[in-house]
């Protein structure tokens, strides 16, 4: 193995390292893996996790939303992270939670942002004065040289690109080179599937709620369907996924299905008023709106799963559940990563957004 651009030396003495990343849920789908991963290798080591909030503000109106970030009830549960900074969400609480973690005195610092990599640097060597600090830096290029000097404060820089670039990888494959050129820890694809360990007690409540719809899987199956993602671009339109219902019950296969309808807060609402136009039986509206761990456990008790790239999406792969995938051409890297039981449905043409995705393509697929 080569040198890891953390000192083997410093690695074994140390007591701790910060790890320093913006993370959606789809991001730590798979760095999830990498930590474990990493804390597997260096059990010795207290892993501590600072989540940034891209979406800082001033605007005291957007802080109880920022707040109840679902991703935070799954770092929670996770037992390989000792410690999570989650309260960044506004320049005081920013600024509040640097003075906490400059006391911890971290001996390593590692940033894994890819959006402005040059905040992050300064970032971490600002959390880590005297501590070792590594930060993902692409080779200088005119646009980076405004930030040569704060580029400078790193130890060590992490090309985010992979060094292999004659395949398109997969983000997880990305993920598992930055650990293992950070640390030389090895990551085997076969461990870069998805994982999510759900609580008992969330599971329990999922078929609670499935037997209070009257959904019973042993008349007929159970589709999950997820629409909504972040951006328009990813999004398909709710009228679609009426489309949808009504043609897959027109197949023999699917005459007895049950369908989940997922929407997220802002678009519950909208999806309600469009099962009642439709008057769509066995359909019901889901929206994990109280816990992160409600999505996942529904999910597992589907036997299929149609989603836009989003996080339903890579969960689906986590929970074991087959999925039709429906993405733009732009972001293959993204595609869910258990090949066996995903089924992938770009746009046709690489403009083209989600929307684009006719119901046919996807009848076609579970064809």
């Amino acid at each position: 193995m080569n040198d890891p651009l953390i000192p083997s030396d410093l690695l074994k003495k140390s007591d701790k390292i910060l790890f320093i990343a913006h993370l959606a849920l789809g991001d730590y789908t798979y760095l999830q893996n990498c930590f474990q991963a990493f804390a597997r290798a260096y059990p010795h080591l207290k892993l501590h996790l600072w989540v940034d909030e891209v979406r800082r503000t001033s605007d005291a109106s957007q802080w109880p939303h920022l707040k109840k970030n679902v991703l935070y009830d799954w770092l929670d549960a996770c037992e390989f992270i000792d410690k999570t900074y989650k309260q960044n969400y506004s320049p005081e609480l920013f600024e509040a939670s640097i003075k906490e973690a400059r006391e911890e005195h971290y001996p390593i610092v590692v940033s894994l942002g890819t959006l402005r990599p040059h905040f992050y640097a300064n970032l971490a060597r600002r959390i880590s004065p005297d501590g070792f600090v590594v930060g993902l830096k692409k080779p200088m290029g005119l646009s980076e040289l405004p930030h040569y000097f704060t580029y400078r404060k790193l130890d060590a820089a992490l090309d985010p690109d992979v060094a292999d670039r004659s395949s398109a990888p997969h983000i997880s494959d990305v993920h598992a080179d930055w650990f293992r050129r950070l640390a030389n820890v090895d990551i085997p694809p076969r461990e870069r599937i998805p994982f999510v360990h759900i609580p008992e007690r969330f599971i329990e409540g999922a078929k609670t709620r499935l037997q209070e719809w009257g959904f019973d899987k042993r008349q007929g199956k159970l589709v999950f369907i997820n629409p909504f993602a972040k951006t328009r671009k990813r999004c398909w339109p709710v009228e679609r996924v009426a489309e949808l219902i009504t043609t897959m019950r027109a197949q023999p296969e699917w005459r007895d299905a049950c369908f989940i309808v997922n929407a997220v807060p802002q678009e519950v609402e909208r999806v309600k008023t469009m099962l009642v136009e439709r008057q769509l039986d066995r359909t019901e509206l889901f929206s994990a709106n109280e816990n992160f761990f409600q999505l996942p456990a529904m999910l597992a008790q589907c036997d299929l799963i149609v989603s836009v790239e989003t996080a339903v999406m890579h969960l689906a792969n986590a929970v074991g559940v087959p999925v039709v995938a429906l993405m733009r051409q732009k972001t293959p890297e993204w595609a869910p990563v258990d090949k066996a039981n995903s089924t992938v449905i770009t746009a046709h043409q690489r403009r083209d957004w989600v929307k684009a995705i006719p119901v046919q393509d996807v009848m076609h697929a579970l064809a």
